[in-house]
């Protein structure tokens, strides 16, 4: 049978482990070396954990554990006793082995379907199937006869009475309170002996003709023997060979057949793993919906769907139990160390999934994403990963299944972090602050005679100017840190990431930076469970991280770095990771190639390009053109699907589009949109229904999508970082945005030659700007001509590894502070 595994998977061999607290007994390092002789004899990889007698339970656990994880084993046995010196419960110990490898057949999962007679559905322990089988080799038909096992162990006698019983058998047990043993001994045509005591059974005892099963091992006394004892059954043989018809011997009888058994368990444990198995395939089961009609609320969606246990679901995917933590049932954080363990596994296909310039009401990016995610997976049977910002507020829930409530305190992690850094430097905020009030404000307080006294109203001024410059600052280090934290890739990267930060820029010296304010292992203690993706699931059951969520302005607007790297680990190399960037294509699908990908390292495959046709008709309402129909209004909108596209197209890599449909669009607009976009240089368009549908309304989309990444692409950056800041900063505006040409402030200028000469000059940018319009005005749809963007500002992300021009059109919180002293915060 291990040869014909071989023949149908080349490479394949049946694996054993044999976990044993490392002890003095003679007995069990015997059966030991057998059993492992025995596999390697026929075939199977047999291997011996031996765990030091000072081993505690929780060691021995986890020893288990790491074997149930592992699926290159296909069975596992406990060699017991547990000799350790702590005292150790074989009960949970037995709990602990995973059914489906528990080839000796303790555990109660096994152990219960026995009892109830699903001798097929179960692992039968060792021990007693060897004696079953002995017995059918007499001949002996069982069913009608009389039974008697001496001994109700869980290894042995139990399990005995079970089978002998199902075989039809009228089964008597016996063990230390049974009185009169040898009449109940006299009436067995079958005996199977186990009470472990040394040739308890005398052969008077014994039926005539009866087949006796002598399980026991005992050592007696032998002054003839080497080593002083002689090993002995719980039957006296030689009196018993008399009258028994068929008995076994001691040694040689019982032993040798329970290891030829476990050997058979461990064949068929093997099998039924390589019958399930598809190589690079999870084990994941998924969630059939049934669609209502009409369509119910999101939260009524939400409430109604049955959800897998976060151990489940990780344990589908391919993570260890060590390397998740749960949150409650449905949701768990997920260590870093699963990226050292896949180090050397290849990746998965990388899609990210942008948009038009963005309406009101949205073109259904997120919902795309996740569609498109459950497409792959639960209907065309592919690995895939979703990997999605956290919501900005504290609940959301929709038909595709995210349900988010505070999640795992991520972004509160992060104000506490911006609360320290901000209380670390306001001591010296407020001292200069007196300082400067003193030589500029307190002379100018008019008094007639007497003390100088403030009017109430000057006072409020005063503290209202320095909550707003506090209030910026906040935002400004908040947005930081979660920036930080998503462009992230270990805890040591967070620290000297977090130690970057500028909080403060003197006119005369280098940066005030977190570093020198000496609480960036604080911050990094604070963050070091926010660093760890939270792993949820669609109403399908389709994985999901979500993980940070920085702003799409002042910051890139994507979702981790570490969530998308496990995610692409994870599906192995013919999977998908579906991840998504923020606003349109000329914003956040700009900042995620060159700011995001230049981080991680990471090169996606396909472009997912989503537009509604709603959308691209209130792109087609410009003024300058007159109107009379709808086609006509979305022939005019689709300049600037054209627009997009080509934005995409940019990187070098694929374009598919996604119409997000609704009942409302008609066959006539569909079919322009999808023409136009083909025109455009999209490798596909695909009509979508994944909103109300699920994932079997984007499995087009997901067969598109699988055909696009096998198409020859070579990616490429927008620009260089060897370039200066006010030409990167062009070749965005005027590539991306159509701009005719950009114009720096004064101020802007200043920053420029500032940053270069701190040597921040290579960072790449990220233009903080409306997302509503490709210009700087959100009140022009479509495609805006001739326009000029205008920076007002550039604010140093030095932590997060990027410079933030800002457009004129953006403003942060509060009105402009003049600096106190010599220092200017980066918010100014």
């Amino acid at each position: 049978e291990v040869g014909e595994m071989r023949i149908g998977c080349p490479g394949f061999r049946p694996c054993l482990v044999v976990l044993q607290v490392k002890l003095n007994r003679c007995d069990s390092n015997l059966y030991i070396s057998m059993k492992l002789k025995a596999a390697a004899e026929i075939g199977i990889c047999a291997n011996h954990i031996r765990l030091p007698k000072t081993a505690t339970e929780e060691e021995v656990l986890r020893g288990i554990l790491a074997v149930n994880e592992d699926s290159a084993v296909h069975g596992l046995i406990v060699q017991l006793p547990l000799d350790s010196i702590h005292r150790i419960n074989i009960q949970r110990v037995t709990q602990c082995i995973a059914p489906e490898k528990d080839v000796d057949g303790l555990n109660s999962v096994n152990a219960g379907k026995l009892a109830r007679g699903d001798l097929t559905g179960c692992f039968i322990p060792c021990t007693p199937s060897g004696c079953m089988e002995l017995i059918a080799q007499t001949g002996v038909n069982i069913a009608g006869k009389n039974a008697v096992v001496i001994g109700r162990s869980k290894i042995v006698g139990a399990p005995m009475h079970d089978l002998l019983l199902w075989n039809h058998a009228t089964v008597t047990t016996c063990h230390t309170m049974t009185p009169d043993l040898p009449a109940q001994v006299i009436k067995a045509d079958i005996l199977v002996a186990c009470a472990g005591k040394a040739e308890l059974v005398k052969g008077e005892w014994l039926k005539k003709g009866a087949v006796v099963i002598d399980c026991g091992i005992n050592h007696i006394p032998d002054r003839s023997r080497p080593s002083g004892a002689r090993v002995v059954g719980d039957v006296d043989f030689p009196s018993a060979l008399t009258r028994a018809a068929f008995i076994t011997p001691v040694p040689g009888g019982v032993g040798p057949m329970t290891v030829a058994m476990l050997m058979e368990n461990t064949v068929k444990s093997a099998k039924k793993f390589l019958k399930a198995f598809q190589p690079g395939k999870w084990p994941i089961v998924y969630t059939k919906i049934n669609r209502q009609h009409p369509q119910p609320s999101d939260g009524e969606i939400s409430q109604s769907c049955a959800v897998k246990p976060i151990s489940s679901l990780s344990s589908e995917v391919g993570l260890l139990s060590s390397e998740v933590e749960a949150y409650g049932k449905s949701r768990g954080k997920v260590q870093l160390d699963v990226l050292k363990r896949t180090e050397a596994l290849p990746n998965g296909k990388y899609v990210v999934v942008t948009g038009i310039t963005p309406t009101l009401m949205g073109e259904g990016k997120t919902t795309t994403a996740l569609g498109l995610a459950q497409a792959l997976g639960a209907h065309l049977n592919m690995n895939a990963f979703a990997c999605l910002r956290q919501p900005t507020h504290c609940n959301t829930v929709n038909v595709t299944g995210k349900d988010i409530l505070f999640l795992t305190g991520d972004s509160e992690a992060v104000s506490r972090a911006s609360a320290v850094v901000v209380a670390s430097l306001s001591p010296r905020m407020q001292l200069e602050a007196k300082q400067i009030c003193k030589v500029t404000v307190w002379p100018l307080v008019f008094h007639k005679g007497g003390p100088r006294a403030s009017s109430p109203l000057h006072l409020n001024r005063l503290k209202v100017s320095h909550s707003a410059a506090t209030d910026r600052l906040n935002l400004l280090v908040a947005s930081e840190i979660m920036a930080v934290l998503s462009l992230s890739s270990s805890l040591e990267d967070l620290q000297q990431r977090l130690s970057k930060i500028i909080v403060a820029q003197p006119q005369s010296r280098e940066p005030v930076t977190v570093k020198d304010l000496g609480v960036a292992g604080m911050l990094n203690m604070i963050l070091k469970d926010a660093i760890k993706p939270c792993l949820m699931q669609t109403v399908e059951g389709t994985p999901v991280f979500l993980h940070t969520n920085p702003l799409c302005d002042i910051a890139h607007g994507n979702s981790s770095i570490l969530s998308d790297k496990i995610a692409l680990k994870l599906v192995g190399p013919d999977g998908f990771v579906v991840t998504e960037a923020g606003w349109g294509a000329d914003i956040g699908l700009e900042k995620f190639f060159n700011i995001k990908c230049r981080s991680s390292g990471l090169q996606p495959d396909v472009v997912v390009m989503v537009v509604t046709v709603r959308g691209l008709k209130m792109h087609g309402r410009v003024p300058s053109v007159s109107i009379f129909t709808n086609l006509q209004l979305l022939e005019v909108g689709c300049s600037h699907l054209r627009k997009q596209i080509e934005n995409s197209r940019a990187y070098g890599l694929p374009v598919v589009l996604a119409v997000n449909t609704f009942s409302s669009d008609t066959g006539a607009e569909l079919d322009m949109v999808c023409q136009q976009a083909r025109l455009a240089g999209a490798l596909d368009a695909v009509c979508c229904t994944h909103w109300s549908d699920g994932g079997a309304g984007a499995v087009a989309l997901g067969m598109a999508v699988q055909s696009a990444a096998e198409t020859p692409h070579s990616f490429n950056f927008l620009y260089s970082l060897e370039i200066p800041v006010q030409e990167k900063i062009t070749v965005i505006a005027q590539k991306m945005y159509g701009a005719k040409d950009v114009v720096l402030s004064t101020k802007a200028m200043e920053k420029v030659t500032l940053f270069t000469g701190q040597g921040l000059g290579n960072l790449p940018v990220c233009i903080a700007k409306t997302p509503l319009s490709l210009s700087q005005d959100p009140e022009v749809m479509g495609i805006p001509r001739d326009f000029i963007l205008s920076v007002e500002d550039i604010l140093a992300n030095a932590g997060a590894g990027f410079l933030c021009p800002l457009v004129h059109s953006v403003s942060l919180i509060g009105e402009e502070i003049p600096p106190t002293g010599d220092c200017i915060l980066t918010s100014c």
